[in-house]
């Protein structure tokens, strides 16, 4: 990220507890949180483990690759340039262990879309969003995701 920008911060104070609307007491869903710069990491499992989620930060996708097998996300949230493997390779790698798990990748450089249409051309769709993320923005994408999918009705015959 370049030194000369800068971009408008949220107190965590304003960050809404539970707005995921997870319960504290009962099941929550595992977020792992992937990016090389690591109060990135850090402040978006904060944002999340207050709103009720497990939150996990990972530094690297070799580090979050190991702590999937140990931990298994529901959803992955990784910036898509990361050292080594990128946050695309990372996704797919751990959807094919993961099948269901949900993905979002970010980024705040405009070169990832090449590596997205490779991606797409592949056949993996992922659902993309810019840096900076706006913490509300970030839970209801994570919110949405995590959602149960409605079966669809089933005829009677």
């Amino acid at each position: 990220m370049s030194k000369d920008k800068t971009f408008p911060t949220v107190p965590l104070k304003d960050v809404p507890a539970q707005a995921g609307g997870q319960k504290a007491e009962g099941h929550r869903p595992v977020v792992m949180v992937v990016d090389d710069e690591s109060v990135i990491a850090d402040t978006l499992a904060e944002i999340l483990s207050r709103s009720g989620y497990h939150a996990v930060p990972t530094y690297d996708a070799d580090s979050a690759l190991e702590t999937a097998l140990i931990t298994p996300p529901e959803m992955l949230i990784t910036d898509v340039v990361l050292p080594g493997m990128t946050g695309i390779e990372l996704a797919i790698t751990v959807r094919r262990i993961y099948p269901d798990c949900k993905i979002i990748l970010f980024s705040g450089q405009a070169s990832t879309a090449d590596l997205l249409a490779s991606a797409r051309a592949e056949g993996h769709h992922f659902t993309l969003l810019n840096k900076p993320l706006h913490p509300q923005d970030l839970l209801q994408r994570v919110s949405d995701g995590l959602k149960p999918r409605k079966a669809a009705p089933v005829e009677a015959k």
